[in-house]
């Protein structure tokens, strides 16, 4: 079994924030794989199910963020699980929007979810990275992950969640490097997707025939008139 955590803060008002990325993660996880119904449990709300072979149980705690370590803590312990069998979810400044990295272990790098759960479950819990990008200065970082996404900011995040889901089997069975693939093939694509079949021939562009020439002397120019011919065709203009 996996405990897979998106971390995020509850309500409404924050439903759309960028610090809440691990939150709709793990909704269009369930949604996508056919978990659920969420229900009150451990301090959070838990979908429970298999995804692929492996029996998985979703994690969105409600204690704010700063306190998530109260529930992952309480449900890992419940469950039975070592911290090596806890898989967390959550927003990362420090890599481009779009990208998404995987990590065992280490250190919390000030993110406020994962300080509190190092102090309930250590630090031997693996981590998805999801990549929101960085305001500029760290004066700014609260406003900023505090923020709903911006517009221009749907489509990568659209990409970026369903490659999350796609790879869900990989990343519950242990596959990182497959659960990479699948992100990646959402993020980014080949250039030629979809004309995989195409040949250099189908790619160029048809030439088109070429027209007849209509101001060109018919009169084959190894045959000069003669003379009187020139002569008989001045008298026709002149008459």
């Amino acid at each position: 079994m996996k405990l897979i955590v998106g971390l995020g803060n509850p309500g409404a008002k924050y439903a759309a924030n960028r610090h809440n990325i691990g939150f709709m993660a793990l909704d269009r996880m369930a949604g996508d794989h056919g978990l659920g119904p969420w229900k009150a449990r451990f301090q959070g709300l838990t979908a429970e199910g298999r995804i692929g072979a492996a029996r998985v149980v979703l994690l969105k705690p409600q204690t704010f963020m700063n306190l998530s370590g109260q529930s992952v803590g309480e449900a890992m312990r419940y469950l039975k699980l070592t911290p090596a069998e806890v898989i967390v979810l959550h927003d990362e400044l420090d890599l481009a929007p779009g990208k998404c990295r995987l990590k065992e272990g280490g250190g919390h790098a000030g993110h406020n979810g994962l300080r509190s759960i190092h102090q309930h479950i250590g630090e031997a819990y693996g981590r998805v990275r999801l990549g929101i990008g960085h305001p500029g200065h760290k004066d700014k970082v609260a406003p900023y992950v505090l923020s709903d996404f911006a517009k221009a900011d749907q489509d990568w995040l659209e990409d970026l969640l369903r490659g999350v889901s796609d790879g869900a089997e990989a990343l519950a069975s242990g596959d990182g490097p497959r659960f990479l693939n699948a992100v990646a093939a959402r993020t980014a694509p080949p250039r030629n997707a979809g004309r995989a079949g195409a040949t250099r021939d189908e790619a160029a562009p048809s030439p088109r025939p070429a027209k007849p020439d209509t101001t060109a002397d018919t009169k084959p120019a190894d045959q000069p008139q003669s003379l009187s011919d020139r002569l008989r065709a001045l008298t026709e203009r002149f008459r």
